[in-house]
């Protein structure tokens, strides 16, 4: 039986009420705890701008030891050791798209390569357990408020949404989806990966297949009213889908050829075109409390980061990624919904000459002519999928999880590393960027 859910306040009524960016919250948040306690002087400046800085290799650190990243400052911590701890193989961050933080930054989750997923403390870095019912790709979501409270679904998708205690290690149904699809053959519902709930977690977009993974179309569900508030029947089976922060749209995201990317209402009564194929993305709020899909258009002349505005249309080129005969591999977080208007970039497969933005992680203000804020090497050489660094940030956008092989070759011999950041950070980029006349 499902359980009854409780909603934080709308982002379009935090919006209204000028709260979204929780002014007064974000001053009385403390610097940094655990290993980077203490680690960061009331003079710290962030490194600003399209900085030149090239990789430069260094020892792996051992565990829970603060680093200073040689060029920008910042704390750098190897999160796992996975040699010596459960997961025995690999530990790594899942993905860019996903929040790898709880609502409380207490907590965070890894992948192991038998396909388990762990829970650490985000403070003294120890391994807790193994998370009970998440195996494969459980697509597990955060809990918006409650700490202890992870989302997931059966492995490929199923019938039903579940919720996890990480404490109790118990799960409970919270959505049951059967006999509520306009297709009666369905037998899996899941994002294919790479989506996310709104926000608040109110609303899901999922695709609807059958045993045999036929695609039967999309639908979007409130998971407040548990019912269906939208479904179109689909042709193409989708690269992935996903719910865009403010639980206004639902994008489908499909090669081209396909249909490209589109931002469907809710309903799927009218849609925008957003590019004509699907890329490495992800959905992002910016300061008005609107949805940007923000990826880099690999078409255009100058490679560019680009943002489109959900609501409105509107496509603002950030940067040019194309510099001097040069290019690179990138995955995009835009999870940092208590900071809205800033995305995390990690760069990797560099080709060409090393130039200001390879190999490494940045925050990138969502604006023309953006203010850039160099984070952190990654010091990951990048064999094949396993070791892309997959960079995640926090709600508050105060901690980073990425992935590393830390200068070896191997996409198994990896950990996660966690980037710990002052909260004021990006005000302190911003007005080092735009300085008071």
């Amino acid at each position: 039986m499902s359980r009854a859910l409780s909603f934080p306040m709308s982002l379009r009524r935090l919006a209204a009420a000028g709260l979204l960016l929780l002014p007064a919250l974000l001053a009385a948040q403390t610097p940094p705890s655990g290993p980077c306690a203490g680690f960061y002087p009331a003079t710290f400046q962030p490194v600003v701008g399209k900085v030149t800085a090239p990789f430069r290799p260094s020892p792996r650190p051992p565990k829970g030891v603060a680093q200073r990243d040689p060029y920008f400052g910042t704390c750098v911590v190897r999160a796992t050791e996975a040699a010596k701890e459960p997961p025995s193989d690999f530990a790594r961050n899942d993905y860019s798209r996903r929040q790898a933080f709880n609502a409380d930054n207490s907590r965070f989750i890894v992948y192991a390569y038998n396909g388990f997923w762990h829970l650490y403390d985000a403070n003294t870095l120890q391994h807790l357990r193994v998370l009970n019912g998440l195996a494969g790709d459980a697509e597990p979501q955060w809990h918006p408020t409650d700490p202890r409270k992870l989302f997931y679904l059966p492995n490929l998708g199923g019938m039903q949404l579940l919720q996890l205690d990480v404490e109790t290690n118990t799960s409970s149904t919270v959505a049951n989806f059967s006999g509520k699809l306009p297709w009666a053959n369905a037998a899996r519902v899941w994002t294919k990966s790479e989506g996310s709930p709104s926000a608040d977690a109110r609303y899901w977009c999922f695709q609807a297949e059958t045993q045999d993974f036929r695609i039967l179309g999309v639908f979007t569900y409130d998971l407040q009213t548990q019912s269906v508030v939208g479904s179109r029947a689909m042709s193409n089976r989708p690269d992935h889908v996903s719910m865009s922060p403010s639980g206004r749209h639902c994008v489908v995201s499909n090669l081209s050829g396909e249909g490209g990317t589109v931002a469907w209402n809710r309903s799927f009564t009218t849609s925008r075109q957003l590019h004509h194929t699907s890329e490495h993305s992800d959905i992002a709020l910016n300061t008005a409390g609107e949805d940007v899909f923000v990826f880099v258009d690999y078409q255009s002349n100058e490679g560019d980061l680009v943002m489109v505005n959900l609501d409105t249309g509107v496509r603002t080129a950030l940067f040019g990624t194309y510099i001097d005969r040069s290019g690179t591999a990138y995955h995009v977080s835009g999870k940092n919904f208590a900071r809205p208007g800033w995305v995390l970039l990690s760069t990797y497969g560099l080709s060409g000459p090393e130039r200001w933005l390879h190999e490494r992680i940045l925050a990138v203000e969502l604006a023309a002519n953006p203010t850039i804020v160099n984070i952190a090497h990654h010091q990951s050489r990048v064999a094949q999928y396993w070791s892309e660094p997959h960079a995640s940030v926090s709600r508050d956008f105060t901690r980073v999880l990425f992935t590393s092989n830390w200068g070896s070759t191997s996409d198994t011999d990896i950990d996660a590393y966690m980037v710990q950041l002052p909260p004021e950070l990006l005000q302190r980029a911003r007005s080092l960027s735009c300085p008071a006349p």
